[in-house]
């Protein structure tokens, strides 16, 4: 299962390459991004050290992340978006999008695009998604996704000098809808 490409409403997802790392260091080198992220700001080192492993990981079989790109019709990386499996039929789901192209629904795409390859393609049963609680609009896209709200991980992530905790959402295959 590699290469792929996942065509979604308004972006493609599709895997890693060399090439992505300067787009890349633009979104986890960017604390406007990173204030939100489970990890802190990071430099062009730590960027191409994140491609390549990406790239690396994608080949392993079996596969137990899909950390894919989210390219824009030019076939630039503006984020991305990841499903690392844990478990039996089961995913934890990030996603990140470059602060500049905030506001256009590309989050929602690209999530809604990564869940529903999870489930028609992985047949996953349960995919998760641990939000920081002031992240309000990642809280908004979870739900539009039909994401249920499970409850509050404390001092879950040390990030940005300090602990802070999670919201807890998920989805169930029979529960997905892909509309």
């Amino acid at each position: 299962m590699y290469p792929i490409t996942i065509p979604g409403r308004v972006i493609t997802l599709r895997e890693m390459r060399p090439d992505d790392a300067a787009d890349a260091l633009a979104i986890i080198g960017d604390d406007r991004v990173t204030h939100w992220l489970s990890f802190d700001s990071r430099d062009h080192t730590a960027a191409v050290a994140m491609i390549e492993g990406a790239v690396t990981r994608s080949q392993l079989t079996p596969r137990t992340e899909y950390y894919l790109a989210v390219a824009d019709t030019e076939d630039r990386m503006i984020g991305f978006a990841r499903l690392g499996l844990t478990g039996h039929q089961a995913a934890k789901l990030g996603y990140a999008i470059n602060a500049d192209h905030w506001g256009h629904g590309y989050a929602t795409d690209a999530a809604r695009t990564i869940i529903d390859y999870g489930f028609q393609e992985l047949r996953l049963h349960r995919i998760t998604a641990a939000i920081g609680p002031d992240n309000a609009a990642s809280i908004a896209v979870a739900k539009r996704l039909g994401m249920q709200y499970e409850g509050r991980l404390r001092d879950h992530v040390f990030t940005n000098g300090a602990w802070r905790d999670s919201l807890l959402y998920s989805v169930l295959a029979p529960e997905w809808n892909n509309d």
